[in-house]
């Protein structure tokens, strides 16, 4: 059997090829290794779908900081508001929440997936599952794919659409880039982004902050020489093995890149109270000081973060929980004020990229033309989402990435063919 193209990979960007090469009169299967088309889409966003970003172009493409720039091209074809008028039209009415984040009025996942494997059924897409591609072999005019059950399908344009290493039960477990390589194409080196990290300060062993949430701090990335590389304000949270949540893993990518240059271990910086200066809170902690000589340094405090932190702040710079006002230096409140606007603490690695979010690297940009994902090295060859040396920040500008690439990579390839 021949079909003019073929789009391997049933994820975001592969189901968005799909449905483009047949919405423009090309014949399309899709072929995807497992039992399920959509896992990514299924749990992105905690199970509600994150679809897209509603930030304006340049703003979105700000947070897709590993090679976002290269989006330029493609979304001059398709952008952000057409994911969210393609997904109107297919009655899956969106919302738009914090930070411009777009989610399924239903608040769940499966209505996207499921409007698009509606959408294929209607193009009539032919869909192989549990059908693992064993070999894609390059000819002069046409492709060959081979099953690991030894059937070959041929094809005028195959669209690899396999996703990175990262979530590796979702089916992204990098076979794609064997296939990249045999057609001439560089692979830039992987790495794990959108990662927690790793430490093993003392408070960190002795689990004495494990399971704290700070909210809406301010969290950056410490160069060797103390200049601050990136901030993100943002939640985070620390764990039995360091640190996680969402400050953590917009950073992560930054720490990740530090070590990967040698660092042996990377400081990042906690301000708590990101609103306000150092000399505000400590004239306004000085006051209330003053103000309450008799009341305990701990009850004045209360309140300015959480307990826990606050108590591990008071330990660390050694101020006993029932000293009284009158009796604290000015130099323990300032050490005290210091740490809440600059507490600072080390990382030595990172999860694996099994555990991370996001694939870092991938077949590099430098060989892909931008505005149709078709391979510079082989004719009828296409590219899209997380196989691409692109990546973004959690949010929906991964998913945006993938399905902008996906889309562009199917229209291109069935003009190729028509």
């Amino acid at each position: 059997m021949t079909y003019d193209v073929i789009v391997i990979g049933g994820g975001p960007s592969g189901l968005l090829a799909a449905i483009a090469a047949a919405e423009n009169g090309a014949t399309t299967l899709l072929i995807d290794k497992g039992n399920k088309l959509g896992k990514k889409l299924a749990i992105s966003g905690g199970g509600r779908c994150n679809v897209t970003n509603r930030l304006p172009q340049d703003e979105l493409i700000k947070h897709i900081p590993g090679n976002g720039r290269f989006l330029y091209s493609a979304f001059s074809v398709f952008n952000n508001y057409d994911i969210i008028d393609f997904f109107e039209q297919l009655n899956v009415p969106l919302k738009e929440e914090d930070h411009g984040r777009m989610f399924p009025v239903s608040n769940a996942a499966k209505d996207v997936v499921n409007a698009l494997l509606t959408r294929l059924t209607e193009l009539k897409v032919t869909i192989k599952k549990n059908a693992p591609v064993h070999a894609v072999q390059y000819g002069e005019t046409k492709h060959t794919i081979t099953l690991s059950n030894h059937e070959e399908i041929e094809t005028k344009a195959v669209i690899i659409a396999v996703g990175g290493k990262a979530v590796p039960h979702t089916g992204s477990t990098g076979d794609g880039y064997k296939w990249a390589e045999e057609a001439g194409h560089t692979i830039t080196d992987l790495y794990p982004t959108e990662v927690p990290l790793l430490s093993n300060e003392k408070f960190i062993q002795d689990k004495s902050l494990q399971g704290l949430a700070l909210r809406d701090i301010g969290l950056s990335v410490l160069n060797p020489k103390g200049k601050t590389i990136i901030t993100h304000r943002m939640d985070m949270l620390f764990t039995h093995f360091g640190v996680s949540g969402p400050a953590v893993l917009r950073c992560s990518q930054y720490v990740v890149k530090e070590l990967r240059k040698g660092a042996r271990q990377v400081v990042m910086e906690v301000d708590a109270l990101p609103d306000q200066t150092e000399q505000q809170l400590l004239e306004e902690i000085t006051i209330k000081l003053e103000d309450n000589p008799k009341k305990t340094v701990r009850n004045i405090l209360k309140g300015i973060v959480p307990e826990r932190y606050l108590d591990y702040l008071l330990s660390k710079n050694d101020i006993q929980s029932d000293i009284k006002s009158a009796n604290i230096s000015r130099e323990k409140i300032q050490t005290f004020v210091d740490d809440l606007k600059s507490f600072q603490f080390h990382i030595y690695g990172s999860q694996p990229i099994e555990k991370a979010f996001v694939t870092g690297g991938g077949v590099s940009i430098k060989e892909v033309i931008p505005n149709t994902m078709q391979s510079k090295i082989m004719h009828g060859l296409y590219f899209c989402g997380e196989i691409l040396d692109i990546h973004g920040y959690t949010g929906g500008y991964n998913i945006t990435s993938a399905l902008v690439t996906g889309r562009v990579a199917g229209m291109h390839a069935a003009w190729e063919v028509s």
